[in-house]
């Protein structure tokens, strides 16, 4: 018979091995649902490696420039890491340099110009924290005992009156110059008071800082040079052929009615959006900062290629910009009207289809026309670009003036109410009955019936909808309907504001014609070429 001890040790013992299976079924159910997530987590990864490679690869395709950025890089430290190994003649080289290292690292830009103006102010900052640097050295050692509170002093007053500096608002260029100039100050100091020779460690550096600014100049001047100049030129070029897209697109999609399904978001916010009409004016607008970081580059630029020029006028591509600029603003405007949620009825629109649509076509031709001079550095010829355009402008104003009942609610008029004093005046109802009521309605509004007008097809239907008046008046109701009237004369307004500002448009072109004239001449740009027809002449 057993013992109560050894039954109470055998029951606890399978009581435990029971807990043991059961922790270990817990074990391998957690392993099991950990692996699928595992293995997602490894697909995700996998997948966004691919996204990144497919994007790295489609960037390098679309600017090689940017790959041959990266060979020249590597070649520039390539080069300057072999004074490494020199260490027959001078035991020092190889030990500092890494300052020609870091000098290619924080100086080699992606174009020359870039590349120029940080040369400039890593030279000028180490070489001024070098003076500065040994003035105070000889200082120290002067000061015998007091040496460490001189090395103290010097670098509080360097650093702060150095970092004070930097802020006023004309040293805002040479803000790198100053980091270096602190950054360069500390290091000279430290590594002069640790082997006691300020003069060779000034030296030194400064010799390496000079080789390897040397080499970042030849290797980006020498192999395929990157300009600034030349990308803020075919800036120029592209904003001017957006704005004649985008205005063409207004034209055309407010004249077949059309409107968003829904409005993008990135359009609400201003963001980048696969639509050209949108993408056209916003490049342009967007554009100011770009434009202004280019501008600081090209001036630092030597005379190359088509800018033989000694200070070429670089500032005046901001002008034309500029006043490009001012101009887009009116067909983002126009744009506005498309995506504006009163709009003017179909057939109030098609009155002025022709004269609209002429206008548009005139303005964006004279946009790429300029477009085109400024590509080819091509002044323009003697006569009037704007000629076309004007016409077609005050042909628009002629067709306004015969249909300016159009552009408000006619209805309303005080003209077209009869006064309560003649109503009770049957004499001279009887006298003039005919004349009166003619005078009752404008004239342009007796010279046109829209309910002749043709129906206009042909818009797409695929992101677009037709767009209608609004507001529909659904209720019949005495209340609603002064309400819908008053509405009525808003939807008739935006017809107005869509002519008034393409009209603003035209009248903006001058501007963009003056700076362009003013960038040929300082420029110098070329005088266009004329191919005369040579006339036959009759034979005796």
């Amino acid at each position: 018979m057993e013992s109560p001890r050894h039954t109470f040790v055998s029951n606890n013992k399978e009581v435990l091995l029971a807990l043991g299976s059961l922790e270990g079924d817990d074990d391998g159910w957690s392993s099991c649902k950990c692996i699928p997530l595992v293995r997602e987590k490894i697909k995700n990864c996998w997948f966004n490696l691919q996204d990144f490679a497919e994007a790295a690869w489609e960037m390098g395709r679309s600017d090689p420039r940017k790959i041959i950025f990266g060979i020249k890089m590597g070649l520039a430290l390539s080069i300057v890491s072999l004074l490494i190994f020199w260490r027959e003649s001078y035991h020092d080289v190889s030990q500092y340099s890494i300052w020609a290292i870091l000098t290619v690292i924080v100086m080699f830009e992606f174009s020359i110009g870039a590349t120029f103006i940080k040369g400039f102010n890593r030279g000028l900052g180490t070489l001024c924290a070098g003076i500065l640097a040994f003035c105070f050295a000889e200082l120290s050692l002067l000061a015998g005992k007091w040496e460490q509170v001189v090395i103290v002093i010097s670098t509080f007053i360097t650093g702060s009156c150095a970092s004070y500096l930097k802020l006023y608002p004309t040293m805002k260029p040479y803000e790198y110059g100053f980091r270096v100039f602190i950054l360069t100050y500390c290091i000279l100091m430290v590594a002069g008071n640790r082997t006691r020779e300020y003069t060779e460690a000034v030296l030194t550096r400064l010799v390496l800082i000079a080789v390897g600014a040397g080499v970042c100049l030849v290797i980006n001047i020498c192999i395929y040079p990157i300009w600034s100049g030349e990308d803020l030129h075919n800036l120029v070029v592209k904003n001017f052929k957006g704005v004649a897209t985008s205005l063409e697109g207004c034209i055309n999609g407010y004249l077949k009615c059309v409107e968003y399904e829904r409005v993008p978001s990135t359009i609400l916010t201003f963001q980048a959006a696969e639509d050209p009409l949108y993408n056209g004016y916003r490049s342009v607008i967007e554009s100011k900062s770009q434009e202004d970081t280019l501008l600081g580059f090209a001036i630092w630029e030597p005379p190359h290629g088509r800018y033989k020029m000694y200070n070429y006028p670089w500032k005046n591509y901001l002008k034309v910009s500029g006043a490009l600029r001012h101009s887009a603003f009116t067909v983002m405007a126009l744009h506005g009207c498309i995506l504006s949620e009163i709009q003017a009825p179909a057939e109030r629109r098609r009155v002025f289809r022709s004269e609209l649509q002429r206008v548009g076509t005139e303005g964006a031709k004279v946009l790429r026309e300029l477009g085109s001079k400024v590509e080819k550095m091509e002044k323009l010829g003697p006569g009037d670009i704007l000629k076309d355009v004007h016409e077609a402008t005050e042909k628009l104003q002629k067709k306004i003036d015969k249909t300016s009942y159009l552009l408000v609610n006619s209805k309303s008029w005080e003209i077209g109410r009869q006064p309560k004093t003649l109503e009770h005046q049957e004499n001279i109802l009887d006298k003039d009955n005919e004349s009166i009521q003619l005078g009752f309605k404008s004239l342009s509004e007796t010279v046109l019936d829209l309910g002749s007008l043709p129906p206009m097809n042909g818009y797409s239907k695929d992101k677009f909808r037709e767009q209608t008046s609004w507001p529909l008046c659904l209720s019949d109701a005495v209340g609603k309907e002064n309400e819908c009237k008053t509405y009525e004369s808003a939807s008739a307004l935006s017809l107005a504001t869509f002519v008034s500002l393409l009209i603003e448009f035209v009248a903006r072109l001058q501007n963009v014609v003056d700076t362009f004239e003013e960038l040929s001449e300082k420029a110098a740009f070329e005088e266009p070429l004329f191919i005369s027809v040579p006339t036959a002449t009759k034979g005796v």
